[in-house]
């Protein structure tokens, strides 16, 4: 359910939610956790990026060049996270929850589309293949490439007004999800199937709901929202583990 509201509405991936409530209450080997969190991406990314599309808050060509170094990458970052011991994967998720929900109630994303169409195209293509590089690694390291650390660099370092940048960051995490998630599979083996099946039915459900809301919402809103259930959810995770 956090999930798919993370997802659906402000374009979290489901591994800011997912991985670190599985490492913290359920003991589950962080990497299998990541790869849990990356394949209840697909489904919910994928209605979710269908509801912004609808809503015109979508950059499909720019969403498509990134998404080809994204996705290049995301099988390198899942290699070297396999490497890795657990713990540093376990505490770098919930670090990196805490400080993006600050960011976003400190500093909201303001951008306004007439500004974000400002860019020319040769820049926007290039920024997106460099940063569609830097995404994917993280993709695969830690799951978060497609939602925390993608919706930060969209607004951030490209100038995304926010919606178009949620809506363009659960198109590429469809696929980056995807990619990472059967990388992690085929390195690591399938999961808990009860664990599984259950995670993905929720996050879809969720998101398809909060995708709706997220559409009407103000920019303010959404900034807050996201701030707030992402700080909650670092503080709360790192008290348990």
């Amino acid at each position: 359910m956090g999930a798919g509201l993370g997802t659906g509405f402000a374009g979290m991936s489901a591994a800011a939610v997912i991985s670190p409530m599985l490492i913290a209450f359920l003991k589950m080997d962080p990497y299998m956790a990541v790869g849990i969190a990356l394949s209840s991406d697909v489904l919910a990314s994928a209605v979710s990026a269908y509801t912004y599309g609808k809503n015109k808050n979508l950059d499909i060509r720019n969403g498509l060049l990134m998404m080809v170094s994204v996705l290049i990458f995301t099988v390198v970052g899942s290699y070297a996270a396999s490497l890795l011991p657990s713990s540093t994967m376990g505490s770098f998720s919930v670090f990196m929850t805490f400080i993006l929900g600050v960011k976003f109630i400190v500093r909201p994303v303001m951008t306004t589309k007439e500004a974000m169409n400002n860019v020319s195209s040769k820049k926007r293509a290039i920024q997106s293949i460099i940063c569609g590089t830097c995404i994917g690694f993280i993709c695969g390291f830690v799951g978060a490439g497609g939602g925390m650390m993608m919706l930060l660099i969209l607004t951030t370092v490209m100038g995304y007004e926010l919606k178009t940048a949620v809506g363009t960051s659960v198109f590429i995490m469809t696929f980056t999800a995807l990619t990472g998630a059967i990388s992690h599979f085929m390195i690591g083996g399938l999961p808990n199937l009860t664990v599984w099946i259950l995670c993905i039915i929720f996050t879809l459900i969720w998101a398809r709901i909060a995708a709706l809301f997220a559409n009407k919402a103000t920019p303010k809103t959404l900034n807050r929202a996201t701030g707030i259930v992402l700080v909650v959810l670092g503080i709360v995770i790192f008290l348990f583990s």
